[in-house]
């Protein structure tokens, strides 16, 4: 061990030369040998002067440790300044942490993550991370913001050392990779193999390897790393929840935000949305809905510029595709990763002899070495050895087997049984979940107890994640395939699917029907999204027609606010296919198809499911849902245009629900026939309805409808030229929708606020804000309803009554860069959009 390294809390400081190839080009061997020579001792002595210890030297990249952040700030800065005269120019990346100092160097992802943050920088550029900032104060650093790194970390603060302007920095942008619970480790080689098929113009480049072989870990990687010369953005598509082929072409439409046009097949709008586009897609585990998803990938192709990075146990077998079959480690990267994995559960594990023959004997599988690693708090690595040997040798004998799968296959069964009765039962109940779960849904549905679950925690069978709603259990896909085994061995598994089943309907039925929709609801379905799919996709296999016509009608608010038009559509049609008896639940689906139809402007079919469910709560004797469906009749009418048609299913709807005391569902119906009146040409009657909704919402502290009624407010305060009061009624029911989260309307009132901004003669912010949301919908797949559509249009033609083509030309483009936040800012006034009409 190097006695001289600091230890404890230690500053870490990375250079790296930009342009070396191009500098020994330009200058020639000598002077670029002289220049760098120089670079070199001006780096060696400012960092000695502040206290530095060099590490490691590799080319003409520095690593140095420090004892305290404004030794380490100081001596970036001295040799900064020193080269800046010179030819060579050096990015810098500061980074504090706590790492363990072994006798192989210091050990942790802080020595990562400052490498990455050098990396991320320009030449002549300091960067210093959250952590150095804190130690060293502001004076002289400026705040660049959050930043992705190429490690796939979550975003940190990155701040610079002086005020000179740089380019942006090489960080991840336009992207939903996920962030992996674990450093990428290894895999130098390979890596740069995949990144270098990716950015010489490979289409479509398959990732094939039997489960374990970390095809997943090293795609995401290599699509961060390649991530710069995909300037439209990096997305990641998860197929493995998914058991229906046709989500494949949703599910990616989900990813990139595309909407889908009515009467346009979705393969021909995202074919449409790839072209002439520099995107990158990983579409990750499509191997179990082959070869149907094979054909959706095909369909692809036609893209111009765009390119698809997929994993999968076998190729798929379509013109144009580029195979890379992962290999296993390479010896020293096995090693590395068990010691990772190691050093995790005890940070003074040291390694031995019997670490290299363990990951040889594991085939070098990156999966198999996590799972023995797991057991060092256990076994010793003898122990370790001796034991997975004597279970690899019993399936040795089945030849025509790929051996890694084999290899695999052993570990994981020789895992399963060391473990407990309980932890076993446990084990194989957990396969019932698709895409993770809760704590609370492992105890009722698969009764875990906290000490049985955290022990495959810690056994790395079960994995734990982070998330805005609390911590979410899963397992990787090739250790849930072995559990799904298991379970169907038990005798259980009929019985935890029920369990399952129930559970996920009583959390979608949890928001009463008769109640406006929370954030907190929705969030929640979300995130269970793929649990909910799993029980419809078995109950519809089962024909048990009733439970899916209960789930998918509970479901369907969700596929309204968060945009899941399509798939909603479709699982509501699937679900009244599999049982046409007179039932409430096929009622209460029916109305949600009629929701569904108008968001995806099919205005034909939702009268046609609205029509049906008043005869199905008329047979049932429903008063509720005999309003309802009369409600949803003129509410098909209202968003298609035709008011006259509306008016009176609106008004006969109002005095049911009335009659009933259902003053939640009155309020709807009020805002709609306000909307229905003024259209109508009685402008007196729609502002005595709206400011009758608008009391009662503010009475009674409803949200949603106050936001609804403050829309009313802000149009009829704008077409009586009362610019202010509609300024402030659209303002106040933005921040509602802000603060809901419900992204269509939020969309609705930038729109409302362009059209008085437009009134009041401010263009180019009626330019921007208009721009921003029709932008917005675009790229959150969101269909913009035809009554905004009618309005947009009109705030156009008054916009360019006071703006020159070029000025527009100018607003629009500015308000289409606008981020969703940066565009309620504007609409708000928090933020200056660029002021009056010429």
């Amino acid at each position: 061990m190097r006695h001289d390294l600091p230890s404890g809390t230690v500053t870490f400081l990375f250079t790296d030369v930009e342009g070396s190839t191009k500098l020994l080009h330009s200058l020639g061997a000598q002077a670029y040998a002289d220049a760098l020579a120089e670079h070199r001792r001006a780096i060696r002595a400012a960092c000695t002067a502040g206290g530095g210890v060099e590490v490691d030297t590799q080319g003409d990249a520095f690593f140095f440790a420090f004892p305290t952040a404004p030794g380490a700030i100081a001596a970036a800065s001295a040799f900064s300044e020193a080269l800046s005269s010179g030819p060579i120019s050096v990015r810098v990346g500061l980074h504090t942490g706590t790492p363990l100092l072994t006798e192989e160097g210091y050990v942790g992802g802080d020595v990562h993550r400052a490498a990455r943050i050098a990396a991320a920088g320009h030449g002549g550029q300091v960067l210093v991370s959250a952590a150095t900032a804190v130690l060293v104060g502001a004076d002289g650093l400026r705040d660049l913001g959050e930043h992705r790194l190429k490690d796939l970390a979550a975003a940190e603060r990155i701040h610079q050392l002086g005020g000179i302007e740089f380019p942006p920095l090489k960080s991840l942008y336009r992207t939903n990779l996920p962030v992996p619970a674990t450093p990428f480790l290894g895999r130098v080689a390979e890596l740069a193999d995949v990144v270098g098929l990716l950015t010489d113009g490979t289409r479509l480049l398959t990732l094939t390897g039997p489960g374990g072989t970390g095809k997943t870990r090293l795609a995401l990687q290599a699509a961060a790393e390649a991530s710069e010369s995909f300037p439209d953005g990096v997305f990641w598509v998860p197929l493995a929840p998914l058991r229906d082929p046709e989500l494949v072409l949703p599910s990616l439409a989900r990813a990139l935000a595309v909407a889908e046009e009515p009467g346009t097949p979705l393969e021909k709008t995202l074919v449409a949305h790839l072209s002439h586009k520099s995107l990158l897609l990983l579409l990750d585990n499509v191997e179990h809905l082959l070869p149907s998803a094979a054909e959706h990938v095909a369909a692809l192709r036609a893209t111009n510029g765009s390119c698809l990075l997929v994993t999968s146990r076998e190729r798929l077998r379509i013109g144009g595709e580029q195979t890379w079959p992962v290999p296993p480690l390479a010896d020293e990267d096995g090693t590395e990763l068990f010691l990772a994995r190691a050093r995790a559960i005890d940070p003074a594990f040291a390694t031995t002899p019997a670490v290299d023959q363990l990951c040889a004997r594991l085939d070098e599988l990156p999966l198999a070495i996590e799972l023995a690693a797991a057991r060092t708090a256990v076994f010793s690595v003898e122990q370790l050895l001796d034991r997975i040997s004597q279970r690899l040798d019993l399936l040795r004998g089945d030849r025509d087997a790929d051996p890694r799968q084999q290899t695999l296959r052993a570990t994981i069964e020789w895992s399963y049984e060391l473990l407990s009765k309980d932890e076993q039962r446990l084990f194989a109940r957990l396969a019932v979940f698709v895409g993770g779960c809760t704590y609370e849904a492992t105890q009722d549905i698969a009764g875990a107890d906290p000490d049985t679950l955290q022990s495959l925690l810690d056994k790395s069978i079960v994995r734990k994640r982070d998330t805005d709603l609390g911590p979410r259990y899963w397992m990787l896909e090739t250790i849930r395939e072995y559990a799904s085994e298991r379970l169907e061995a038990s005798g259980d598994q009929e019985d935890v699917r029920r369990r399952h089943a129930e559970h996920f309907l009583a959390l979608a039925e949890s928001l009463p029907r008769d109640t406006e929709v929370s954030r907190e609801w929705l969030d929640r379905m979300e995130i269970e999204h793929d649990n909910v799919r799993a029980a419809l996709e078995r109950a519809l296999a089962a024909g048990d027609g009733q439970f899916a016509l209960q789930l998918s009608g509970a479901m369907w608010r969700l596929w309204a606010v968060r945009g899941y038009h399509a798939e909603g559509m479709t699982r509501l049609e699937q679900a009244l296919a599999c049982d046409e008896r007179v039932t409430a639940a096929r009622a209460y689906a029916l109305t949600g198809a009629v929701a569904s139809a108008v968001d995806l402007r099919e205005y034909e079919h939702g009268r046609s499911y609205a029509e049906e469910a008043l005869v199905l709560y008329s047979a049932l004797g429903d008063e509720w849902g005999i309003a309802r469906a009369t409600f949803f009749q003129g509410f098909v009418a209202v968003e298609s245009g035709d008011f006259e048609r509306a008016q009176r299913p609106l008004e006969e709807a109002l005095k049911r629900f009335s009659a009933l005391g259902a003053e939640f569902d009155a309020q709807i119906v009020l805002f709609n026939l306000s909307w229905a009146y003024e259209e109508l040409g009685d402008i007196e009657r729609a502002r005595e309805v709206a400011e009758e909704m608008l009391t009662y919402a503010r009475t009674t502290g409803s949200v949603r409808n106050l936001a609804f009624a403050l829309d009313l407010t802000s149009t009829h305060a704008r077409d009586a030229g009362r610019l202010e009061d509609a300024f402030d009624a659209a303002r106040e029911g933005l921040q509602i929708r802000r603060d809901e989260g419900d992204i269509q309307h939020i969309l609705d009132s930038v729109s409302r606020l362009a059209a008085i901004h437009a009134c009041a003669s401010r263009g180019r912010t009626a330019a921007q804000l208009l721009s921003s949301s029709v932008h917005l919908h675009e790229e959150r797949g969101i269909l913009v309803p035809r009554y905004q559509e009618e309005r947009n249009g009109l705030t156009i033609e008054l916009i360019r009554t006071g703006l020159d083509e070029d000025t527009f030309a100018e607003a629009w483009q500015a308000g289409a860069s606008l981020s969703l936040d940066e565009a309620i800012a504007l609409a708000l006034g928090e933020a200056d959009g660029g002021g009056a009409a010429a």
